[in-house]
């Protein structure tokens, strides 16, 4: 008898260790990990997105970390995923675009992880510049757009009142643009003007406005086989003043990226030319009362719309020998069906100064009031559609290995800054070396 209670009891201990795990994995979420490059302030609020979803629901936990800037996390993203231990996401800036395409099966594209797992993501609701930087030839989206940008002004109303400029308009014309630097300089401030991302900002926003091409086959969009336009007329003209600003004390030369972020909501420089994402980090940190403006142009010139900047999520496979579970790709849909909604991505747009990448959102920050509230919040907005449909200029850029090229770019500026160029020499070497990117970039992607 004892015998056989004591083999009831092994049976049952047996059944209930062999099971116990089981049932114990099944009340865990699964983990969806999330590599970005957002710097604070702005990686904290992305971060509290990631906990805001997780708090939804319990099958899930998005797992947010950060890795670096955007050139740092895609370089990590990638030797994680050759040693198959890849993020389920990664944030990508929109430089990188081309190569992610080029990326094969290190990707899901977006429009196949909603139709694998039957999440509901509205893609016509995002805004038609934000929508085709990121889609396919036919349209299909490749990336969930999410953080996207554009380029806009900054400038402090209190140094414009002391320099007996009017404090509510910003110039619409570099022309402009001049004239007040040269009476904030006169008024005593060191530094009129300043510029973060030189590149981005000061090269391809700039043609993109003036409707020039930063390459052949629509900056790239049309296939491979294209060729830098950087000794263009407009952009040599444009680094020439830039050059010429310096030496007489109008514009300071940061540095490369984000740099220059800082001078402004120090209330170092006036006027400063950066990401509208830079928003936030103004509002937390400006003791001065400051305006947003649309980017200038050059007079004689219909402006076209600026393009996007900012960053994409993309979908990882985990490496080229392991593979995903429908849990996890079911989990990263539902993250980005969470962060797309209305009132997820309003709150997004309008805590950070990033643009609403949907109709809804944008029509539901609207409804709201929040524009009459924060008057020039809705500038980068009506920026991006100045000018009716994108042209193949103003549309965005998709070229292959275009992170380095922008790098080159920047180490050619700063030799015209230093003297040691010419502009005209500075963009005829960014040319020719940028050239012998595309070239590598099309040999070694050419039968993707």
């Amino acid at each position: 008898m004892r015998r056989r209670h004591l083999a009831a009891g092994a049976l049952a201990l047996a059944s209930l260790i062999g099971t116990g795990p089981g049932a114990l994995a099944q009340q865990q979420p699964v983990e969806i990990q999330f590599w970005h490059g957002l710097n604070q302030p702005l990686g904290g609020m992305l971060e509290q997105l990631a906990t805001d979803f997780n708090g939804t629901q319990s099958q899930y936990k998005v797992v947010p970390s950060f890795r670096g800037g955007y050139a740092e996390t895609v370089v990590a993203a990638i030797a994680a995923f050759r040693s198959n231990t890849a993020p389920h996401i990664v944030q990508m800036f929109e430089v990188g675009t081309g190569t992610m395409m080029s990326a094969g099966r290190a990707i899901k594209p977006l429009h196949e992880l909603i139709a694998e797992t039957g999440v509901a993501i509205d893609t016509r609701d995002f805004i038609g510049p934000v929508a085709g930087y990121y889609a396919a030839a036919d349209g299909k989206l490749m990336a969930m757009p999410f953080n996207s940008s554009t380029a806009i002004a900054f400038y402090n109303k209190d140094m414009f009142q002391r320099a007996g400029l009017d404090p509510n308009s910003f110039p619409a014309t570099w022309e402009g643009v001049e004239q007040a630097a040269r009476k904030l300089k006169a008024a005593g401030i060191a530094c009129p003007m300043t510029t973060a991302w030189p590149s981005w900002l000061m090269v391809e926003q700039l043609l993109a406005i003036h409707d020039v091409p930063l390459a052949t086959r629509a900056n790239g969009f049309e296939g491979l086989d294209t060729q830098l336009n950087l000794t263009n007329p407009v952009l040599t003209k444009h680094l020439t003043n830039l050059v010429n600003w310096q030496k007489e004390g109008l514009f300071r030369y940061a540095g490369r990226d984000t740099a220059g972020d800082p001078l402004f909501p120090a209330g170092e420089c006036a006027i400063t030319f950066a990401s509208s994402g830079l928003r936030a980090r103004i509002t937390r940190e400006a003791r001065f009362e400051w305006g947003a403006a649309m980017l200038p142009y050059y007079e004689g010139t219909s402006p076209r719309n600026s393009i996007i900047g900012g960053a994409a999520l993309w979908t990882m496979n985990r490496g080229p020998n392991a593979r995903r579970s429908p849990e996890e790709l079911k989990g990263v849909a539902e993250f980005f069906r969470y962060i797309s909604s209305p009132a997820v991505m309003a709150k997004w747009h309008q805590d950070t100064g990033y643009v609403p990448v949907t109709r809804s959102a944008y029509e539901a920050t609207k409804a709201a009031g929040f524009y009459q509230r924060n008057p020039g919040a809705d500038v980068p907005i009506e920026q991006m559609l100045r000018g009716g449909e994108p042209t193949a200029n103003s549309r965005g850029i998709r070229l292959g290995g275009f992170i380095e090229i922008r790098n080159i770019i920047q180490e050619e500026m700063e030799r015209a800054f230093q003297g040691q160029v010419t502009p005209e020499q500075a963009l005829a070497s960014a040319n020719t070396r940028g050239n012998q990117v595309l070239r590598n970039f099309e040999r070694t992607n050419r039968n993707n």
